[in-house]
């Protein structure tokens, strides 16, 4: 499905071409990565994960052998998912997100506990960070957790939480100090623990399992702090430093999709006469479309690639890539729309479908204004001081 050259392009190796082809030979024979939640929406989660369980994709969420996530890896396989489903793209990636602070600052033991029903598809993960007041601004986070002997109290509300009400383990930060960025911490909330409940699931137009959830009193013990106090705002950056390319790597599937669509239609339909491919305004919009697609790969796989060779931070990189990726997803699918004329805003039509899948990305795990102000501010820190 799609222009698969890009493959060939020097930000992979040898592993990753055979492991694109196999995880697109595999979704092309299994049905479960078609569905989209609109019926059960639970129900599809749970058999989308079992799938990609059974399949062995699960275990690219947590790190390999050497303790390392590949991102390439996981920006392909979103890539791969993403063209099929939105939900099924969800799934996996959630699964990645979730358990992020885990793979990366947990410690053996948590590793141990936690990470191996990641991989298995016995267990949802999902990552706490959104509050009503505090979103994009992460350093001004309200829910709180105090010290009870050896262990910690968390009180306070999340909200958009993916997996909300789904999951069996919460990454949650929460604030275990002073004001501002320095004064959070990061625990795992088991959601079976007392003082923890889910106060209402949040739909969706594009049907993806999201919630509020409360913490109210809610006892764990101390092996459930990730790091040390005062280290979550740098657990969450550093686990947004890694899936944020992952986010435009999904937008990049929604993307192909889209121009696979428009292509196909525009070249099947009849026009005065000719096929509809034939007139220059539509050359002209598949042109742009191939375009963006085109630059958004490259973008995404340059961080992607950046990171995997062991960059300690990709922060410009990734935002750069998750702001075009997204923003540029939103103007493909509108074309492949126009392209379509009314059958484009036909309910179930693909690229309907993916008109509705998009506009979620250019919000979650940083706003496309917010990842303009990352840009700017690492661009002008190489001026600091200057003349």
């Amino acid at each position: 499905m799609g222009d698969r050259t890009f493959l060939d392009w020097p930000f992979f190796d040898d592993r990753h071409r055979a492991f694109a082809a196999d995880l697109e030979a595999w979704a092309d024979r299994t049905a479960a990565v078609n569905l989209h939640g609109d019926h059960d929406l639970d129900g599809d989660c749970r058999t989308i994960l079992k799938a990609l369980a059974d399949g062995g994709w699960l275990t690219n969420t947590v790190p390999d052998a050497n303790g390392k996530l590949d991102v390439r890896t996981l920006c392909l396989t979103r890539e791969t998912l993403a063209r099929r489903s939105g939900l099924a793209d969800f799934v996996f990636a959630m699964q990645g997100l979730g358990s992020g602070p885990i793979s990366l600052f947990g410690t053996d033991d948590q590793k141990a506990r936690w990470l191996p029903g990641v991989a298995t598809g016995e267990t949802i993960a999902a990552f706490a960070l959104s509050e009503p007041d505090a979103g994009s601004d992460v350093a001004a986070l309200s829910t709180t957790a105090r010290r009870d002997g050896d262990g910690w109290v968390l009180d306070g509300i999340k909200t958009f939480i993916s997996n909300g009400g789904l999951a069996d383990s919460y990454t949650v930060f929460a604030r275990t100090g002073d004001s501002g960025a320095k004064g959070l911490g990061a625990f795992v909330v088991d959601a079976d623990t007392p003082g923890f409940e889910v106060v209402e699931r949040i739909p969706l137009m594009a049907p993806h399992p999201l919630a509020t959830i409360r913490f109210n009193g809610c006892r764990i013990d101390g092996d459930r702090l990730l790091g040390a106090p005062g280290e979550g705002f740098r657990i969450a950056m550093a686990t947004l430093d890694v899936f944020r390319s992952t986010v435009a790597a999904a937008a990049l599937g929604f993307s192909r999709r889209a121009f696979d669509e428009a292509a196909a239609r525009t070249s099947a339909r009849q026009l005065f006469g000719a096929p509809m491919s034939d007139l220059q305004l539509v050359q002209a919009s598949l042109a742009e479309m191939a375009l963006k697609i085109d630059a958004s790969a490259l973008l995404i796989y340059r961080a992607a690639w950046l990171k995997d060779q062991g960059a300690p931070r990709v922060t410009r990189e990734a935002a750069m890539a998750k702001l075009y990726a997204t923003d540029e997803a939103q103007t493909v699918i509108d074309a492949a729309v126009q392209l379509f004329g009314g059958l484009g805003v036909v309910s179930g039509n693909p690229v309907e479908r993916l008109y509705r899948e998009i506009r979620a990305l250019r919000i979650y795990e940083g706003a496309s204004e917010v990842q303009k102000i990352v840009i700017a501010r690492q661009v002008l820190a190489g001026f600091a001081g200057g003349a």
